[in-house]
């Protein structure tokens, strides 16, 4: 039995797409998480899990608190001596990892996408610098597309030869199982996700309001997420003027998956978007844009539709084209989504190939 440290930035999420992973490593492993608790922190205890509250600036770059949270895991590892450490998202990758490397410790470190991190050139370079000393020893980095691990490859932060390319966190096929599509009318789409630029809403808020004025109550946008601060004043007035309907955080996102006719993700960068897989799963067409962390989710013209990354007049052209279609041609979009994600996305394959370069199983 090997004692296994997970570290991450966010215990809700964690239970959201590694909660199986870790009920595959708890059957002969022990399983310590090191996480800020926003959530589920006793779904793992009573799992078997022994859960470290430990807090994380999520976005802020601050050295001293940056500093605190490298001491904590210094200790939190010398404590604890784990046989192996396992690290999602940018600082318990980085601080955690350098831990690892400092005392020798089995780490793996799951880059789950680029983030703003690499958007500006000059906080890139500080982050390559950084990484390229944290995952020095690392023993394998998870990847969750290609384009990913060619950047870090360019950059020299890793060797080829450690990187592992997973189809993200793949989607539990029971958990979102497949379901009729509605055969309502009124197209209904679906949004899910951060209400944030990055996430392409100005394009969304933009194109959406052509086709309203074009189509009226025949169309309808379901919004699904928090709000960033800047788009408070915008989603309350959408929702107000009747253009948008704002559902706010959702610990269930199954109900509005089933009801909807297309989900619609416009994002600028991901990792893989969990939303695109389980839409797919549930039988749902998809319209995304065509970049790294979207597409691979997607066949275009075949389980829905690939855009121009920040183009509001491709996504609106998309999401007309899709309020055209027949009713049998929306059905067979999200007959293909779901063939796709079995074949392509199954969360038990995903943990198999995981668990193979973790346990050497």
């Amino acid at each position: 039995m090997a004692k296994i440290l997970i570290a991450t930035n966010h215990s809700y999420m964690l239970y959201q797409f590694r909660r199986e992973l870790i009920e595959a490593l708890l059957a002969d492993n022990e399983v310590i998480l090191s996480m800020p608790f926003v959530g589920h922190e006793d779904d793992f205890a009573a799992m078997g899990c022994h859960c470290v509250e430990t807090p994380i600036d999520r976005r802020g770059i601050n050295p001293i608190t940056d500093l605190k949270l490298l001491r904590n895991y210094f200790q939190l590892i010398s404590s604890e001596n784990p046989d192996k450490v396992i690290t999602y998202s940018i600082k318990p990758n980085i601080y955690a990892g350098l831990v690892c490397r400092i005392k020798h410790k089995e780490y793996f470190a799951n880059v789950q996408g680029l983030g703003t991190a690499f958007q500006k050139e000059m906080l890139a370079k500080i982050v390559t610098v950084m990484y390229k000393t944290a995952l020095k020893k690392a023993k394998t980095v998870f990847f969750e597309n290609s384009a990913n691990a060619d950047i870090f490859i360019k950059r020299k932060i890793i060797s080829p030869n450690k990187i592992k390319v997973l189809n993200g966190a793949g989607v539990n096929l029971d958990t979102y199982p497949f379901m009729p599509y509605p055969a309502d009318e009124t197209v209904r789409f679906l949004f899910v996700g951060r209400i944030m630029k990055e996430k392409g809403v100005d394009e969304l808020f933009s194109a959406f309001k052509r086709l309203k004025d074009e189509f009226g109550k025949r169309v309808q946008l379901d919004l699904i997420g928090f709000f960033e601060d800047e788009y408070k004043g915008t989603v309350e007035e959408l929702d107000r003027q009747g253009i948008v309907h704002f559902h706010g955080f959702q610990t269930d996102t199954k109900p509005f998956y089933r009801d909807c006719s297309c989900v619609v993700l416009p994002s600028y960068h991901e990792g893989l978007s969990n939303v695109l897989l389980e839409a797919s799963a549930m039988g749902r067409p998809v319209i995304t844009t065509d970049i790294p962390g979207c597409k691979e989710a997607v066949n275009d013209e075949e389980t829905g539709f690939l855009v121009k990354v920040k183009d509001a007049d491709s996504l609106y052209d998309a999401m007309k084209r899709f309020v055209g279609l027949t009713l049998e041609k929306k059905k067979l979009l999200g007959k293909n989504a779901r063939e796709k994600m079995e074949k392509e996305f199954d969360k038990k394959e995903i943990i198999q190939q995981t668990i193979e370069k973790l346990l050497g199983a």
